[in-house]
C-alpha cells in the first residue's frame, strides 16, 4: 500500500538536539515512519557533516542552509515549504514563522496543510514592535490557510475559537520518552545538594517562565535549595539574574544540559518541581516533570491548570510560592507527585500523540475506493482486452 508523503516542517531536525518541537519530530519519525513516508527538514547549522545522514529511522532527512531559530527561521520555514510542494503530498507545519508564505503554497499547489500553532509566540516578553505584529499577523495566515489547525492545550484550543471562530484539533504532548536516573556517590561529588531535599527548575531564561519570581521565592527559603538549569548567557534578562543571584549559597544556576540522561539525573531525584512558565500551551518541560512523578507547583494560567487537570497548588507571586512550599509536607509530595504521574500516563504518552497525528493527517487524504470486479465482469474485460 502506497504511504502518505508528510514533510515535517519548522524544527531544527532530527535526531532531537535542541527543544519540544524536534522531540516530536523525533517521536513522529519513531512511531509512524513505517505507516508513513516522512520527510523532515533539518538545519544544516545544527549538524556537523558527519552528523548528517539522508535518512534516519526510516525518514528522508532534507537539510536547508539556514538556522532554524531567531530571524532566519521565517526563511527556512518557506525554503522547507516551497521544498515540500514538490516532494509531499501533507505539509506538517510546526509553529508559525514562516506562515506568511502559506497562501502561495494553497495558491500554486495541491498540498494538505496541518498547522501547529506552538503556543502564542507573539505574546512572549521577549518580542515586541515589528516582531510582534510579525507574528500576530503570521498566526492569522496559519489559521486562515491551514486545512487542519492543531492546538496542543485545552486553554490555546478555547482562544482559537473564541479569536478566530475555528474548531482547532486538540493533540497535546507525549513524555515517556523520559526516565528516572538513580544517583551514584559520584554524582553528590559533582553535585553536591544531591544529598539532601532540593527544589528544581529546567527552562529558557526569558521572563514568561517568570525565573525572578522563583529566585526571590527562594532566596528566602533557606531550608530548601534550588537548582535551575538554563541559558542565562542568552539574554541580557539572565545575565542580570545570574549576578544578582548567582553567588547565594541555596541556589544553583547552573548551564544548559541536553544530555537527557544528565538533565533527568538531576530533575528525577528533586523533592519539588517548579514550573514558572506562563505563556504558551502545554509545556514539554511539565509533562515530562509529569510524567516523572515530580510533586509540581505551577504558576497560576490556564494551561498549567489544564495540564496538570487543576491539581497542583499554583502561584503568581513570591509570596504565593513560599506560602505554597511552607503547606507541603512530605505526605502531600508524595500524594501530589502520584497524581501528576497518574495524569501523564494517562494522556501524555508517544503511542496516543503519535497516533493522533497519524489519523489527522491521513484526513486530509482524499479517500479512495478500490474498484472491485464481479467475476463476470472481469470475464467481459479480459475478451475486449484480447
Amino acid at each position: 500500500m502506497k504511504k502518505a508523503k508528510v514533510g515535517i516542517i519548522g524544527t531544527v531536525g532530527v535526531p532531537a538536539k535542541y527543544g519540544g518541537f524536534e522531540t516530536l519530530a523525533q517521536q513522529l519519525v519513531l512511531k509512524l515512519s513505517k505507516q508513513l513516508d516522512l520527510t523532515v527538514y533539518s538545519s544544516s547549522k545544527s549538524y556537523t557533516k558527519a552528523e548528517r545522514v539522508d535518512n534516519w529511522e526510516g525518514a528522508k532527512i532534507k537539510y536547508i542552509p539556514l538556522k532554524a531559530n531567531g530571524i532566519q527561521s521565517i526563511l527556512y520555514d518557506i525554503l522547507s515549504m516551497i521544498h515540500a510542494m514538490i516532494f509531499c503530498e501533507v505539509l506538517l507545519i510546526l509553529g508559525v514563522s514562516g506562515c506568511i508564505f502559506l497562501p502561495f503554497v494553497k495558491l500554486f499547489s495541491n498540498n494538505r496543510v496541518i498547522v501547529n500553532l506552538d503556543g502564542l509566540e507573539w505574546r512572549r516578553a521577549k518580542w515586541d514592535g515589528w516582531i510582534k505584529k510579525f507574528l500576530i499577523f503570521s498566526e492569522r495566515m496559519a489559521i486562515k490557510y491551514a486545512d487542519e489547525v492543531i492546538t496542543d492545550n485545552a486553554g490555546l484550543q478555547d482562544y482559537v475559537t473564541e479569536h478566530y471562530g475555528v474548531k482547532s484539533c486538540l493533540i497535546e504532548y507525549g513524555a515517556d520518552h523520559v526516565a528516572p536516573v538513580k544517583t551514584i556517590a559520584k554524582d553528590a561529588e559533582e553535585y553536591p545538594f544531591l544529598k539532601a531535599a532540593y527544589a528544581f527548575k529546567v527552562c529558557r531564561i526569558e521572563p514568561e517562565n517568570n525565573i525572578h519570581i522563583v529566585l526571590a521565592a527562594f532566596q528566602k527559603m533557606s531550608r530548601l535549595p534550588l537548582v535551575i538549569v538554563g541559558n542565562w548567557a542568552h539574554s541580557a534578562y539572565g545575565r542580570q539574574l545570574l549576578a544578582a543571584y548567582g553567588n547565594h549559597p541555596n541556589l544553583h544556576l547552573l548551564s544548559p544540559i541536553y544530555e537527557p540522561t544528565e538533565l533527568n539525573k538531576l530533575r528525577s531525584n528533586c523533592t519539588v518541581y517548579i514550573h514558572g512558565h506562563s505563556a504558551g500551551g502545554t509545556n514539554p518541560s511539565l509533562v515530562e516533570a509529569m510524567y516523572l512523578g515530580l510533586p509540581i507547583i505551577a504558576y497560576d494560567v490556564i494551561y498549567n491548570r489544564v495540564t496538570t487537570e487543576f491539581s497542583a497548588p499554583y502561584f503568581q507571586s513570591k509570596e504565593d510560592l513560599i506560602a505554597q512550599l511552607l503547606k507541603l509536607n512530605d505526605f502531600e509530595l508524595k500524594e501530589l507527585g502520584q497524581s501528576m504521574k497518574a495524569i501523564a500516563d494517562r494522556r501524555y504518552t508517544w503511542n496516543y500523540i503519535a497516533d493522533k497525528y497519524k489519523q489527522t493527517i491521513l484526513n486530509q487524504l482524499p479517500v479512495t475506493t478500490p474498484i472491485t470486479y464481479s467475476p463476470i465482469t472481469q470475464v467481459r474485460q479480459s475478451k475486449i482486452i484480447n
